[in-house]
């Protein structure tokens, strides 16, 4: 999701001013009754995306070796967090970011016949990541990976797989909207756009500014093309990691990727909500092109990636929901830390607070007095 956090702003984490302005109120204020709200989100969730999208659940590490390169880099600069067992110190554990290798080579584990696939609960810590009112070090996400045939690496499958996963989140804010009369916002259908017209159309604004003109005017988007360089050597729309998803085949639209996110307007913020970050995985020959326009042929030489390169990685498509994101949305939270447990800008919590926003568990708690930004 692009995004407009500026951290060299004060406060930069705070919702939009408007929510604050225009005297926010939870649409749940029983803490328990909401924690049976959270619960019943996921699970209507995980039980009709495992249906839609042909998935088993499965169980999945909370850390792997560094020298496996099975972490997921993101977009190559982030830290992860890192480990040494007592007794073995020179072996570098790392918290994964997410499961986008992993999950590929663990359909070769399962012997996962094509067609079918897997979802983990998933969780996970981003030390890098922005921290503001959509966005926590703290990750939980639907990790999915579906074994997919060669012939199956098209816009066509990679839209039929976002329309079963949008059927997921349309019928859950139904139940939602039923058990907790909340107004559903969602339309039925999902529309489909890709960064490369809309650069071509609205050339002057920011990727953040596109996906809101998108998600105003249509409610649910799938925007394809994530990732790669424009001619002028910026970023097309957002970053992704050279090793898992495809962001250089070229479609039949003249664009370029087999990827995407999939976007909603959200009615309390105003603005664009990505919900899902997903799509059709390298092969080897995309790989190794997009390592080399990364600069990081090195990474050839890891356990995962001579996998890759010599057969015995599936093809797959594959993505993760973010739970956490998931339940904000659904019951129109204005902050991520209010579904979930977190840290944030203990300046924050203090002025959330004065606005009527209660984060969960202990935030403002055990919060370092001493505290301050780097920055």
């Amino acid at each position: 999701m692009a995004t407009t956090f500026d951290r060299t702003q004060k406060l930069a984490g705070l919702p939009p001013a408007h929510v604050l302005k225009e005297g926010y109120k939870p649409t749940i204020n029983d803490k328990l009754v909401k924690e049976e709200a959270l619960v019943m989100i996921k699970e209507t969730f995980e039980s009709s995306l495992k249906k839609n999208v042909n998935l088993v659940r499965v169980t999945n590490p909370m850390f792997v070796t560094k020298t496996s390169g099975f972490n997921d880099n993101l977009n190559g600069v982030e830290r992860p967090a890192t480990f040494a067992p007592r007794d073995f110190s020179k072996t570098k554990l790392e918290v994964p970011f997410s499961l986008a290798k992993w999950k590929r080579w663990a359909l070769h584990y399962y012997d996962v016949p094509a067609g079918k696939g897997i979802v983990t609960d998933f969780r996970g810590l981003r030390c890098d990541d922005d921290v503001d009112y959509t966005h926590s070090l703290y990750v939980d996400q639907f990790d999915w990976e579906k074994h997919i045939t060669p012939e199956d690496r098209n816009v066509e499958y990679l839209k039929e797989t976002v329309r079963g996963i949008y059927k997921a989140l349309y019928d859950t804010e139904q139940a939602v909207a039923k058990a907790y009369g909340i107004e559903p916002n969602l339309p039925e259908e999902i529309f489909f756009a890709n960064t490369d017209e809309m650069i071509k159309e609205y050339p002057h604004v920011t990727p953040k500014e596109r996906e809101n003109i998108l998600c105003e005017k249509y409610g649910a988007v799938f925007l394809m093309g994530i990732g790669g360089l424009k001619p002028d050597g910026t970023l097309r729309h957002d970053g992704r990691a050279p090793d898992y998803d495809d962001w250089i085949t070229q479609r039949p639209d003249g664009g370029h990727g087999l990827n995407g996110d999939i976007l909603v307007w959200n009615p309390l913020l105003k603005q664009s909500f990505e919900i899902s970050s997903m799509g059709i995985r390298v092969n080897p020959e995309t790989m190794m092109k997009q390592l080399d326009l990364c600069e990081c042929l090195e990474r050839q030489n890891y356990m995962w990636h001579k996998m890759l390169l010599d057969g015995t990685l599936p093809q797959t498509i594959g993505g993760g929901v973010g739970q956490s994101r998931l339940c904000q949305y659904m019951l129109r939270c204005a902050h991520i830390g209010e579904v979930q447990h977190g840290w944030y800008n203990p300046e924050e919590v203090e002025e959330l607070k004065k606005n009527g926003i209660n984060l969960l568990g202990m935030v403002g708690v055990d919060s370092d007095p001493a505290a301050t930004s780097s920055q």
